[in-house]
């Protein structure tokens, strides 16, 4: 399937979706250039994009493959791909997994999520088909028991491990449990969520000779976002041209950012989908361009943050004091609870640790470290609970089984929101 002219699909939308229609009304005819164009609104975007009445979509849903989505705001969607336009969707994200690492004859083990109208084992079961070179794909699933997996991998040698950090963690977790390691195991293939040092040091103790890699940057609303590229940082990547067309924006102003190392949020146009036209779509993820030209280094998503009283925390913050505490590498997978009581909002840091690790005399020690770390890194915090305002950061200490996952996706959620919003 080809590639379309931006000013062609720019064209097409105007005349055939009739949220697009909406959206460039203002627009001059002749508007054909990216930074012509309004961003997307989210919220609009999906309320236009419904079962019924459908206003995004080019044309009747007569031809076509839907897939759920949690789009940014983990509320389901849908979103279509026509024949062609899946097959090359998985094509080129097939090529792209040779830079992840992917090589003739991999066995490689499927552990994303199916079924519910969900994508990602098909898709990667499909980019694995269509990657230019031969491979063994193992159907296995993040759904199956941990009982049967194990063996699955052994019998088979499997050679390449693909799921969720969360997913691979748990398979991790048990291998340890029973006293056991898959050294055969050479690639750790992840994607759908990061993968954080704490997560790696678990990773390492089950899959000895094992390199965890991005195996591409995508989704199924916003479609093909980045190549993995080859070397120590899995959060580079470069866009999929001609496909896409990724740009990183600025948070407050909109601003379109050139220069390397400035933050901002990512913005994606597909230039192969248009029966539900992607032009000028938050991708959901915060970014920023690297030295070489193309090249990006993903920061994580945008809304894995969260405001506790008066103070705005993201995800990265809580991780980033852990590992400057955690010296030794105990912690396995963190997780940012928010709760309120006594009229307080109060924040507790969930932290999982390893099978036998749990002296509590230690783990106490190693929370007060990572909360100084914190309040630090996060003055406002801790100055707002003197003040009144929340309650004292605490350490929950738990088994990475315990933290919480995606029911649907089997990603794990990093920051809970457990206050009434009644």
């Amino acid at each position: 399937m080809p590639v379309h002219q931006l000013s062609d699909l720019i064209r097409h939308a105007r005349h055939h979706s009739p949220f697009y229609a909406e959206l460039y009304a203002d627009l001059p005819p002749d508007a054909d250039r990216l930074a012509d164009l309004p961003v997307v609104d989210q919220s609009a975007f999906w309320q236009a994009n419904t079962l019924q009445n459908n206003r995004v979509l080019t044309a009747p849903l007569a031809e076509a493959t839907v897939f759920k989505t949690g789009g940014t705001s983990g509320a389901p969607k849908f979103s279509c791909y026509t024949r062609d336009e899946w097959r090359e969707f998985v094509t080129v994200f097939g090529q792209g997994l040779l830079e992840a690492g992917l090589r003739p004859g991999h066995r490689v083990a499927d552990l994303f999520y199916a079924g519910e109208l969900y994508a990602s084992f098909l898709f990667i079961l499909d980019s694995l088909a269509h990657a230019p070179v031969d491979n063994v794909r193992l159907p296995i699933g993040g759904g199956a028991p941990l009982e049967s997996t194990i063996p699955t991998l052994h019998d088979f040698a499997a050679q390449v491990v693909a799921g969720t950090p969360t997913t691979l963690c748990r398979l991790a977790e048990h291998l340890i449990s029973m006293g056991r390691q898959l050294p055969d195991v050479e690639l750790l293939f992840f994607g759908g969520e990061a993968l954080f040092d704490d997560q790696r040091r678990l990773l390492a103790a089950a899959f000895p000779n094992a390199e965890a890699r991005s195996l591409g940057y995508a989704s199924v609303d916003a479609g093909l976002l980045g190549c993995p590229v080859p070397g120590p940082d899995a959060r580079l990547h470069r866009a999929f041209t001609p496909h896409s067309v990724v740009e990183i924006l600025d948070e407050t102003t909109g601003e379109v950012i050139t220069e390397p190392y400035r933050p901002g949020r990512v913005v994606v146009t597909s230039l192969f989908r248009r029966l539900m036209p992607i032009i000028r779509y938050p991708a959901g993820d915060r970014a920023e361009w690297t030295e070489t030209e193309g090249h990006f280094r993903i920061l994580g998503r945008a809304e894995e943050g969260v405001r506790v009283g008066p103070v705005s925390l993201y995800s990265q913050d809580a991780q980033a004091a852990v590992t400057a505490a955690d010296t030794r590498g105990r912690v396995m997978g963190s997780q940012l609870v928010v709760r309120r009581w006594d009229g307080r909002d109060g924040l507790i840091l969930r932290l999982a640790t390893a099978p036998g690790d749990d002296d509590p005399a230690e783990l106490e020690v190693l929370a007060k470290e990572i909360i100084t770390e914190l309040y630090t890194a996060r003055p406002l915090y801790p100055d707002s609970e003197h003040a009144g305002f929340v309650h004292p950061l605490t350490v929950e200490w738990v088994r990475h089984r315990d933290l919480a996952v995606n029911s649907r996706s089997g990603k794990l959620v990093r920051v809970i929101d457990e206050r009434p919003t009644a």
